[in-house]
């Protein structure tokens, strides 16, 4: 049967598809748009799910905070590209979702897949859809809320690749901010030494204690070496011990101590952190094919 331009336009803008394929789902379903606009929606989410394999290392890190202060909510979503993630439908998705989680606390991420948005369909149907649509695997990642009666909340972005959330008892938002800022900057790992992991702690030792070993000193000279690099490592890496990045001279800890305040928690999430990168040489890649023709 003929199908009209004016049909094949209206698939178009239902499905945000190409001008070829909407012709051809409507061909194949006799000029039926709803038949067509399944059939694509199926075709698409097979589409989606054959590409969730793909390493999705770009995207953006969205933090929201309620109007009181007192909800914050920060979430990762995943792209292939930069140029997706720039583009208006992934930035809305992940927008969409970052508002969802500020306004409902989920257990974990499946939940959070399952939820509905706005119109009905869960944040995985969604996403599944516009995997389809833009080509690219899509993925949220992960998530973080917090809520507070009595502390104060702050979230700082710097640009879409690392977002921080802070929680303190006392002190000002200016504070706040400035401690967001910093853990943004000098990844700390945990807010006190007695929350690095034991694990973390004991591998360092053991690199400390061979490093040491080798200097030939005896035994007990050794072991205060060990003992004072690991006080050096957890300066380190402790959101407390570490010298504050707006004034190097004194540490947060002090900072805080002369405000009269604490943190409570942080989060802070940097865009692609810990998935591995597929490094592609085009020059390789090309004389692979060369090679192998």
């Amino acid at each position: 049967m003929s199908i009209s331009a004016a049909l094949v336009k209206e698939l178009r803008e239902r499905t945000g598809s190409g001008m070829m394929e909407c012709k051809k789902a409507l061909t194949e379903t006799n000029g039926d748009i709803e038949a067509a606009v399944e059939l694509m929606r199926k075709q698409g989410l097979a589409k989606a799910d054959k590409k969730a394999g793909r390493t999705a290392a770009e995207g953006v890190v969205i933090a929201r905070q309620s109007d009181d202060g007192k909800i914050a909510a920060m979430v990762e979503v995943n792209c292939e590209t930069d140029f997706v993630a720039k583009g208006d439908d992934f930035q809305g998705f992940a927008v969409a979702v970052a508002d969802l989680v500020l306004g409902s606390d989920f257990a974990d991420l499946d939940a959070l897949l399952a939820a509905p948005l706005a119109d009905g369909k869960s944040v995985d149907q969604v996403r599944r859809e516009l995997v389809a649509k833009i080509g690219e695997n899509i993925a949220v990642r992960r998530f973080a809320r917090f809520a507070t009666t009595a502390g104060r909340l702050s979230t700082y972005l710097h640009g879409s690749r690392i977002g921080v959330m802070v929680e303190l008892s006392g002190g000002s938002d200016d504070l706040a901010k400035d401690v967001a800022m910093h853990v943004a900057a000098s990844k700390p790992v945990c807010v006190s030494a007695e929350q690095v992991p034991a694990e973390l702690v004991a591998k360092e030792r053991e690199i400390f204690a061979a490093q040491a070993a080798e200097s030939g000193k005896p035994a007990d000279i050794v072991a205060k070496m060990v003992e004072g690099r690991i006080r050096k490592f957890l300066g380190e890496v402790t959101l407390l011990g570490q010298p504050f990045v707006k004034d190097p001279d004194q540490t947060v800890e002090k900072l805080l101590k002369a405000a009269a305040a604490s943190v409570r928690a942080f989060e802070r999430f940097e865009l692609g952190e810990g998935i591995e990168k597929k490094v592609e040489n085009f020059a390789e890649e090309v004389m692979a094919q060369v090679r192998g023709s």
